[in-house]
């Protein structure tokens, strides 16, 4: 039985845990309605204990739905590296990591009760490597059926689309929540979306610190990892294109703001994106500390309403998602709708209710994924 933070297993042991200390409480408390500083210490742990143990469930309740962490190394940032996650299957891996790119092994999953990689496509865990950034990160990468069976020069004609989780996070929740292989398969079977590659992963590359894709003065160099380093080992590890009219990126709350920022200062890398409930700059707390060094004039150009307003739009395609009641951003995304000019373009998904969560982003992706294919031309 695996005690995994996601697990049921863990969240059951709380449960019982919690009920064991609450009867314990009812049996002891008698004892100790006593004067005198041990019956008082008595009551207080008793008190204490209580609260914590019913409050692990409830947060690993809210962990599970949300998956804020897919471990207990992530939760305690006690490593870098996450472990072959289970329904993995490691015979196919490739140690080498030539490329920059190192397949770990192949996610198991099923989809219209078939499981078979011709039917619904190959999921593959991989580490990735940068050669400009040295940062390294770990992803799923999924290749739709039709890859399986295409020349190298149809391989290239496949449109790549990087989807990046909020923060704290896993890509697990990109497979587990969001779906993103199986909302992928259905659009293209009901015909409303080509054959694309997704790669899937957080914007955290160099845990515990939330990086927000920026290149941090004397510190990691996250755009630089997803504007050319993550594109250059998947291109070549699976004879992608490289061309920016080929790749798309869209992401939820942090990754939104990664997407939206990506495409706007790396056009020549990414020609679409789609950032669903996204902030429109950079945070600044425990999380991510300075990440521009002090410059006020680098922390603006991060700014995505300041760039629209100030600074020539690239011609990219973009798309914001929001609700008008329950999301916090939506003020925000009404104003960066208005600000996009020609030749940047914009549109929108706007829901009358939603919120910043998986429930709504679970809405969002569907017809966000296909129109952001659907911007993709690959040469």
């Amino acid at each position: 039985m695996s005690l995994g933070i996601d697990g049921a297993p863990a969240l059951l042991l709380a449960v019982l845990l919690a009920t064991a200390v609450f009867a314990g409480t009812v049996l002891l408390w008698p004892r100790l309605s006593v004067r005198g500083p041990g019956a008082v210490l008595g009551r207080s742990a008793l008190q204490l204990a209580i609260t914590l143990t019913m409050a692990v469930p409830l947060l690993l309740a809210a962990n599970s739905s949300y998956g804020f962490y897919g471990s207990w190394g992530d939760l305690l940032s006690l490593r870098r590296d996450d472990p072959i996650p289970a329904g993995t299957d490691t015979s196919g891996a490739d140690p080498s990591g030539r490329d920059g790119l190192r397949v770990r092994g192949t996610h198991s999953w099923r989809y219209g009760g078939s499981g078979d990689p011709e039917a619904v496509g190959r999921i593959e865990a991989v580490t990735v490597r940068g050669a400009r950034s040295g940062l390294s990160a770990q992803a799923y990468v999924y290749l739709p059926p039709q890859y399986a069976y295409a020349t190298a020069r149809r391989r290239e004609e496949f449109p790549v689309v990087l989807a990046l989780s909020g923060f704290p996070s896993t890509p697990r929740v990109l497979l587990d929540l969001l779906r993103y292989p199986q909302r992928a398969l259905e659009a293209v079977r009901a015909g409303r979306m080509r054959p694309a590659v997704l790669v899937l992963m957080t914007p955290t590359v160099a845990p515990p610190r939330d990086t927000e894709c920026v290149d941090v003065p004397g510190g990691p160099q996250a755009e630089t990892f997803f504007a050319h380093d993550l594109r250059a080992a998947v291109a070549s590890h699976y004879g992608l294109t490289r061309d920016a009219r080929g790749w798309g990126v869209m992401g939820n709350s942090v990754g939104g703001y990664c997407a939206l920022k990506l495409a706007l200062r790396e056009p020549d890398a990414y020609r679409a994106a789609a950032g669903l409930s996204a902030s429109y700059e950079a945070a600044r707390d425990a999380d991510t500390g300075d990440l521009f060094g002090g410059d006020a004039g680098l922390r603006r150009e991060s700014d995505l309403l300041w760039r629209l307003r100030n600074l020539p739009q690239p011609p990219v395609s973009l798309l914001v998602a929001s609700s008008r009641k329950g999301e916090h951003q939506y003020p925000r995304t009404m104003e960066f709708i208005d600000a996009v000019r020609a030749p940047a373009r914009v549109s929108s998904i706007v829901l009358g209710s939603g919120g910043h969560h998986y429930e709504t982003w679970g809405r969002e992706v569907p017809p966000a994924l296909e129109w952001l294919v659907g911007r993709l031309s690959p040469p």
